[in-house]
């Protein structure tokens, strides 16, 4: 077959297909967005899990009127603007595909106002272009994004998402990372016209608090602080500080909040290499919770290696994990001294009531209130050797006296003949 070039049009849906997804894809994409823009309140609303709505609104600097035709353009960005400033990108977004994307598998209203601005202007996109002009309207400071009918263009995916479980698990844990690590924002997260939400985190200047607030007390009373740099200060390259629970603790499932400058990401060796650590020390049905800040400088990450950037490579990233690894190593070691162990405590008079049904051995009560009959002995079940009617001659009694009535038979027959 011969080569054709596809049509602008296919490129992008294909393209927004790998940046978008799934509905939490493109919730931690504007939950970004708003940090980058110097939000100090975020607030997610969430309805079917995504796919009906998705809402997210915050009071950062807003966007100006005169950008607002371009705004949902690909690469488009204010993040950069040579390849060079990519080497030093402190920001999480770069590369301006995320809100061209969500145009191009949903339908897209954008309300903002800056400041200074006597009201703000609304206005929708479609395939990454304004369907009609910005209009002026009532707005408070910041932004809100609007996503309707995500992947509305794409039957075989919104079928998948349709017949799988819920998303939204996904973007309460998405928040719950993101009010852990900034402290300094407060974020909220509920369902469409739930009165409560599920994730409210306050402003707080400690991290424990912030930990406390989304995860609940009975994380941090087991966790405690770490901190891991190069040893050599002139030649620093790393700074490590967060949290990591104790021996005591005990959960089902490792939760693992990593931020690498400021931005969450996943690092499966990282993680390989802990729960390594931890398996020596906990039950094996048990797993940690860890929260790790790594500092490094810009150039020392590429962040460029993955579609929704929730991969970096690191300089020097075996070494910076065998440092890490061995600190956390000498950590438990020191803290394993005690163990805590949850006990429960006997009910005395349960306790005295079996005793008795025990020793009498005679009328046990139903869940109906009637009392059944007598148990034999030799019916029961054998449970303390020191017990008379335990010992192994009380179940003889009956075999015993079927042997002697079955060689009296033998003798009465035996006349007979």
């Amino acid at each position: 077959p011969r080569i054709r070039r596809l049509e602008e049009s296919v490129v992008n849906r294909i393209a927004a297909g790998e940046v978008i997804q799934r509905p939490s894809s493109a919730v931690k994409e504007l939950v970004e967005n708003s940090i980058d823009a110097g939000a100090s309140t975020v607030s997610v609303t969430v309805k079917d899990g995504g796919l009906k709505l998705i809402q997210v609104s915050d009071d950062g600097h807003g966007i100006r009127c005169e950008d607002l035709p371009i705004l949902c353009e690909r690469h488009t960005t204010s993040k950069l603007s040579a390849y060079e400033d990519l080497q030093t990108i402190k920001s999480m977004g770069f590369r301006g595909e995320a809100l061209a994307s969500m145009t191009y598998v949903g339908h897209v209203t954008v309300t903002t106002i800056t400041e200074g601005q006597l009201h703000g202007y609304r206005v929708s996109y479609r395939d990454g272009v304004m369907e009609n002009d910005p209009k002026p309207c009532a707005a408070v400071k910041g932004t809100q994004v609007m996503v309707e009918n995500l992947f509305y263009n794409m039957v075989a995916r919104r079928k998948t998402l349709q017949n799988s479980n819920d998303d939204y698990p996904k973007i309460v844990d998405f928040i719950s990372r993101f009010a852990v690590h900034h402290i300094n924002v407060n974020f909220s997260c509920r369902k469409h016209g739930a009165n409560r939400a599920d994730v409210h985190s306050g402003s707080t200047s400690s991290r424990l608090d912030a930990i406390r607030n989304v995860y609940g007390a009975s994380v941090v009373r087991d966790l405690m602080e770490i901190q891991v740099s190069d040893e050599n200060a002139v030649d620093e390259i790393f700074k490590m500080d967060g949290f990591i629970s104790n021996a005591n603790y005990v959960a089902k499932k490792t939760t693992m909040i990593l931020f690498i400058n400021d931005r969450l990401v996943d690092c499966t060796s990282l993680k390989r290499a802990t729960e390594f650590v931890y398996s020596a020390i906990l039950p094996q049905a048990s797993k940690p919770f860890i929260y790790m800040s790594i500092n490094l400088p810009p150039e020392h990450v590429d962040v460029n290696i993955h579609p929704t950037k929730k991969e970096v490579s690191l300089l020097n990233q075996e070494r910076i994990i065998e440092k890490i690894k061995d600190a956390i190593e000498e950590k438990l070691m020191n803290c394993n001294n005690t163990r805590i162990f949850q006990t429960q405590a006997l009910n005395s008079s349960a306790l005295t009531q079996a005793n008795t049904r025990k020793d009498k051995g005679t009328e046990v009560s139903t869940p109906t209130g009637e009392k059944s009959q007598k148990i034999p002995v030799s019916q029961m079940v054998r449970t303390d050797p020191r017990d008379p009617s335990g010992r192994l001659h009380t179940y003889w009694q009956g075999q015993t006296s079927n042997l002697e009535k079955k060689s009296g038979l033998v003798a009465v027959r035996y006349d007979l003949h």
